[in-house]
């Protein structure tokens, strides 16, 4: 049995379909799976995906509720029961440039509350049997729809080309972000040979927003419209980021965007 958390959201869900006999986990009944579950001998995996994810989020203290504390007690089953665990960070935790430095900058609760489990996994590494933690940079794929202001670019103008027009920020052209289809991030968190850690999880590769525009509206024949840049967003943009990806196996090939939306069923 392997447990999925976040299962309804959009990277759990594409676990829970991939993974064997998952018990599927959400904000439902996230902490009815602490206080009543008793199979904990017969959980293979805990492949904890859950959290409060949208980054404007001010809510504090159900940050704190779901991101942290849940995430802690979680672990400590995970640690009393010897089950090896994956869950998901975020490269958010980095601030508004990552490109190899690794400084950790959070610029939001969300990428706090990420950060502060890291810190929590690091420091009590050693009790686990296994564990693995993936800071995702920007994931994209089906099932965002849901998501919202909250979904990928790929997805958002992909949305946005039916109605003929493309719109990324002003100086889009500016803005490098590796971006990783789910399909990886499933494949790589499930199927790589690394140690216990935490890892950056995206292509190792970053192209610019400007480029993801072009790129769809090349496939959707729609146009490319700049708007102006969010007053909300000011200082609490990533401007620059790009994983390192050296942990991982040179033989393994990531799907690129331009792959994604030319020749994925999917798109």
């Amino acid at each position: 049995m392997n447990i999925v958390t976040g299962a309804k959201g959009f990277i759990g869900d594409h676990f829970a379909c991939t993974v064997d006999k998952p018990l599927e986990i959400d904000i439902d009944n996230c902490f009815e799976l602490l206080n009543k579950f008793n199979r904990w001998d017969d959980v293979d995996m805990i492949i904890h995906m859950g959290a409060r994810s949208w980054t404007t989020d001010k809510d504090i203290d159900a940050i704190y509720r779901y991101n942290i504390d849940y995430s802690i007690k979680l672990f400590e089953k995970a640690i009393q029961y010897g089950i090896p665990v994956k869950y998901a960070s975020s490269a958010s935790t980095y601030g508004k440039c990552l490109t190899s430095d690794g400084i950790i900058n959070p610029l939001n609760y969300y990428a706090l509350s990420k950060a502060t489990v890291d810190y929590w996994v690091q420091e009590n590494m050693h009790r686990f049997s296994h564990i693995q933690g993936f800071k995702f940079f920007n994931v994209y794929g089906s099932g965002e729809v849901h998501k919202g202001e909250q979904a990928s670019l790929v997805s958002k103008f992909k949305w946005q080309s039916a109605t003929g027009k493309i719109h990324p920020f002003q100086g889009s052209n500016k803005v490098f972000r590796d971006y990783i289809w789910v399909g990886d991030i499933v494949n790589v968190v499930l199927t790589n040979s690394a140690g216990s850690g935490i890892f950056d999880l995206g292509t190792g590769e970053s192209i610019t927003i400007q480029q993801v525009a072009d790129i769809i509206a090349q496939k959707t024949e729609a146009m490319v419209e700049e708007i102006p840049f969010p007053p909300n967003l000011v200082g609490k943009y990533q401007y620059n980021t790009q994983a390192d990806m050296s942990w991982l196996s040179d033989s393994y090939k990531f799907k690129t965007v331009s792959d994604y939306v030319n020749h994925h069923d999917e798109f």
